[in-house]
């Protein structure tokens, strides 16, 4: 594999991310929504540090029963979560991203308000193509992380399934594309849909790190239930307290 060449100095930040090597742990929490990374940093973390405000994408550091986290937006979609996740790997000595996002139930089984761990992610994105492989790559977690994720479920009480999810180019992915767009990737197997979860395990793989995606569902394409707006804020505690859990 080529090696990849840090166009930024090693005391700099990069052109989205002020930060400087030494500011990020080792782990960051990942979740689309900035101001889900600022309620985190806010709520559950302590001696908190913002290191990052370009482009309105906050980052912070803090401490977790006293080991150092952070916590960082992705945007939304591929290109978004690639450009962020690829910098903390290769630039900030990151090794771990737990993705803590959102998505849309696929299935019967998977109700409004359960956790997702995704095992792997499937796509209708060409993100894969910058790897010139010759044929169609499978995206999957960290099987250490997964075990971690889900021990941490457990023993925290949550409702929760492991398997495909697909990572859709399109925002309407979420049970607006029609049946016979998710539909197809049910049937294949996809318990919900995302949009972040392949570009980041294909970023993991790239670079030898690791990583992990825990989805909330917030919305179901079997029967068109979903969050209000408060519930997508407090609804969301545990999944932040999984992923914290063996951060």
């Amino acid at each position: 594999m080529k090696e990849y060449i840090d166009i930024y100095k090693d005391n700099e930040g990069t052109a989205h991310n002020a930060a400087r090597p030494g500011d990020i742990a080792k782990t960051v929490l990942m979740p689309g929504d900035p101001l889900r990374a600022k309620l985190v940093a806010d709520n559950y973390l302590e001696e908190v540090r913002e290191w990052n405000t370009v482009r309105g994408m906050l980052g912070y550091t803090g401490k977790w029963k006293g080991k150092p986290v952070s916590v960082m937006g992705s945007g939304m979609g591929a290109p978004s979560i690639g450009i962020y996740s690829f910098e903390l790997f290769s630039h900030y000595g990151v090794e771990r991203i737990i993705r803590i996002g959102t998505s849309g139930s696929m299935s019967d089984e998977v109700k409004v308000g359960d956790l997702v761990f995704a095992v792997a992610a499937s796509t209708n994105t060409a993100y894969a193509g910058q790897y010139r492989l010759d044929g169609t790559y499978s995206a999957c977690a960290d099987f250490g992380l997964l075990e971690q994720g889900v021990a941490a479920a457990r023993s925290l009480g949550c409702r929760f399934f492991a398997g495909n999810v697909f990572s859709s180019e399109y925002f309407s992915c979420y049970c607006a594309e029609g049946d016979e767009g998710w539909q197809k990737w049910a049937r294949m197997g996809c318990i919900a849909c995302d949009m972040e979860s392949y570009a980041l395990y294909c970023n993991a793989a790239w670079l030898r790190k690791k990583a992990l995606t825990i989805l909330t569902v917030t919305d179901s394409c079997i029967t068109g239930e979903g969050f209000s707006a408060e519930e997508r804020v407090t609804g969301l505690t545990g999944m932040f307290k999984v992923g914290l859990d063996f951060a």
